[in-house]
């Protein structure tokens, strides 16, 4: 499999070095030159598949042999070492817990697979990479994570200062080693922005041996598909018919991971692009007009972004169409008044406690459903504690406590939104 940019100025290029650039030089994105179609025996018998495999029949077509099948598959059983369950909420609508990871957040998976293909690519190459990513809040804690105590690799993650919350920012913070946290004075689309200088910054680039660890790095991405395979493999036959899913959305990975598992063949009838009220897609998908714009701080935070990156992915897998993108995704924003009253009464009602992302997924579907027929799944994309200052008031219950970091010291250094003080940081 070969990769190009979404700009078409770049070079094509492998698997391996999409991985290392990260960002192409045009400043676009990478993307598979094609999306395989899996074949029917995949799907006959992806119910009795266990995750690990079902991630190696995802992954190997855009893999080919850069990787070996056998160190592949062991990389995907230590990525997928948790379990993702399918969960009843209600008559129709399934929970997808995407939670159950070492952070507790659907970006586990791909950061975890990522950490795991840049070891296997450096070692081979006895080469050191600097990661350089932008979090709204889950990716930073995901990466730390991920790539802590990694050979090889050492990792600065940017994050806006106050606009996260303290168990994310204990997640990212507190480990050292080669992990570097840098609080900027400043949004999400400022660290965003940033990241997108450093990369096309050809002298820091080179000297710094920069990847990204973003949904904008292709090996990010990818992986997230394989979770939308393992939903319906937990779904009766007979409820497949007319599947909906929703996805609480930021910067629009996770729902263009879904976009190519429908393009792989999983019977996905129409997806849903959920935000809060940073509403830049579900806006576009009404109007045909992409007007990006300064994200607003609300308390579904790992969506707030207003120029979300993979939106460039979305279009070029539908050939830049605004009807092609409209027929197969409908667009949904909510305020954190109706994420709060959606999170108080799903408990009441359901006895599910929704994080305030998942309720902005589950709203998104609820609505969807009162004028469409067919079974629902949305993505619960957090754990309810990890946002338990917005949570408990609303279910009016303390939540049971996850492992945490919050009485551990934080090590972040305070940053100004500056470029050139970051790159000074990063080539010192």
């Amino acid at each position: 499999m070969k990769y190009y940019s979404t700009n078409g100025k770049a070079a094509i290029t492998s698997f391996k070095e999409a991985v290392f650039k990260g960002l192409p030089d045009d400043n676009g994105l990478y993307m598979p030159e094609y999306i395989p179609k899996l074949p029917d025996s995949f799907f006959e018998n992806l119910p009795s598949l266990s995750l690990p495999e079902i991630g190696l029949n995802v992954m190997k077509p855009f893999i080919g042999d850069e990787i070996p099948d056998e160190t592949l598959f062991n990389i995907l059983s230590e990525t997928l070492s948790f379990k993702i369950p399918l969960v009843s909420v209600s008559d129709n609508i399934f929970a997808l817990e995407l939670f159950h990871g070492p952070t507790f957040a659907f970006k586990d998976v791909g950061a975890r697979f990522l950490a795991r293909s840049l070891s296997y690519f450096s070692q081979k190459q006895h080469e050191k990479l600097t990661v350089l990513v932008a979090t709204s809040g889950d990716t930073g804690s995901a990466v730390a994570q991920g790539f802590y105590d990694v050979p090889n690799i050492d990792v600065v993650i940017l994050y806006p200062s106050g606009k996260i919350s303290r168990f994310q920012e204990q997640q990212m913070t507190t480990l050292g080693k080669n992990i570097t946290a840098l609080e900027i004075d400043g949004t999400f689309d400022d660290c965003q922005r940033l990241v997108k200088q450093a990369f096309l910054d050809t002298e820091l680039s080179e000297k710094a041996k920069l990847t990204s660890a973003n949904s904008i790095n292709i090996a990010r991405m990818l992986p997230q598909s394989i979770y939308y395979f393992h939903a319906i493999s937990q779904l009766a036959t007979e409820t497949v018919e007319e599947l909906t899913i929703s996805v609480p959305s930021g910067n629009y990975g996770n729902l263009t991971a879904g976009l190519i598992a429908q393009r792989m063949g999983l019977p996905i009838h129409h997806f849903l692009a959920c935000s809060n009220v940073n509403s830049t897609v579900p806006d576009y998908l009404e109007s045909a007009d992409y007007n990006a714009r300064s994200s607003i701080q609300t308390i579904s935070n790992a969506m707030d972004v207003g120029d979300p990156s993979n939106f460039v992915r979305m279009l070029d897998l539908f050939g830049n169409s605004h009807q092609k993108m409209s027929e197969s995704i409908s667009g949904y924003s909510y305020s954190d008044e109706e994420t709060r009253d959606t999170i108080k009464k799903v408990y009441s009602d359901n006895n599910y406690v929704l994080d305030p992302h998942g309720a902005v997924g589950y709203l998104g579907l609820k609505q969807y459903l009162q004028n469409h027929s067919g079974t629902g799944i949305f993505l619960e994309t957090a754990h309810p504690y990890k946002f338990k200052e917005s949570v408990e008031p609303e279910i009016e219950a303390s939540l049971t406590p996850v492992l945490t970091f919050e009485d551990l010291d934080s090590k972040s250094i305070p940053f100004e939104n500056d470029f050139n003080k970051l790159k000074e940081y990063l080539l010192r």
